[in-house]
């Protein structure tokens, strides 16, 4: 997968015409391109969050997270460390390359004690008070693409760069009630393959979210999301994730990806 992705890369940056046209191609290879963007056997990371409400008041939150591959399926799990009231909340995903197996996840939270099942049915909820999707955390910028029926739109430009347009419908009723939405808009940057804009449109077809790429590095070799930033038009929040501290060379554990580790934290 890796050498005709660095291919296309070639040709994109080589070709004269790049700067004033993209070379066609079809959604689903978009979207593949982007699902197959190399984001290493394993991640540990910091990030914050930061949340603001209609009238301007932020609160911060601080996370630690780990993610690591196991075969085709992957593992994350995130802890809360601030502030106090929230430490010790922890979220546990296994993210299955099977399309038709229920992805498993889990919530613990430390006041009730007990570690709660997310039900594939809840993915389109919305993560812990932010504005991100437990879909959202779980594909970290990838797109389950058995969940829509998708259609290019051409091409745009956006902040400088000249992105695909691919226009994403749910593939059937129940996962358009699951995700809450009637379609999706990606624009996708060719030169580093991640989705610069997404726009969430509801059941009613109105823009309900936005999330926006805002900043990205190259870490140990693989491109990685430093900031993103979701904005909800229909409650005025906004939640940014910064991420710090990316390190895909130390092991991470097979033993941190368990309810009761989830249980007893970091």
């Amino acid at each position: 997968m890796r050498p005709i992705l660095t291919l296309l890369s070639v040709l994109f940056i080589s070709s004269p015409a790049y700067a004033a046209e993209l070379p066609e191609m079809d959604a689903e290879a978009i979207i593949a391109a982007v699902n197959t963007r190399d984001d290493g056997q394993q991640l540990t990371r910091k990030f914050k969050v930061e949340l603001t409400n209609r009238s301007g008041k932020t609160r911060t939150e601080e996370m630690v997270a780990f993610r690591r591959y196991f075969g085709d399926e992957k593992r994350t799990v995130i802890f809360y460390t601030e502030p106090t009231r929230v430490r010790g909340t922890g979220f546990l995903t296994f993210d299955y390359a099977d399309p038709k197996a229920d992805d498993d996840q889990w919530l613990y939270l430390p006041a009730l004690r007990k570690v709660r099942r997310i039900s594939a049915s809840d993915r389109g909820d919305y993560f812990l008070g932010t504005d991100f999707t437990y879909e959202e955390i779980k594909k970290e910028q990838k797109v389950q693409d058995t969940d829509y029926v998708f259609e290019s739109v051409g091409t745009g430009m956006l902040d400088g760069s000249e992105v695909y347009i691919v226009k994403g419908i749910p593939a059937n009723d129940d996962t358009a009630r699951e995700l809450g939405v009637s379609y999706v808009v990606w624009r996708i940057d060719p030169e580093i393959w991640m989705t610069r804009k997404t726009e969430y449109y509801d059941r009613n077809g109105n823009l309900a979210r936005t999330i926006t790429l805002e900043g990205y590095d190259t870490i140990d070799g693989y491109l990685t999301a430093t900031k993103l930033r979701a904005e909800n038009h229909k409650t005025g929040h906004s939640s940014v994730f910064t991420f710090d501290d990316s390190d895909y060379e130390t092991d991470v554990s097979d033993r941190i990806f368990s309810q009761a580790r989830l249980r007893r934290g970091l």
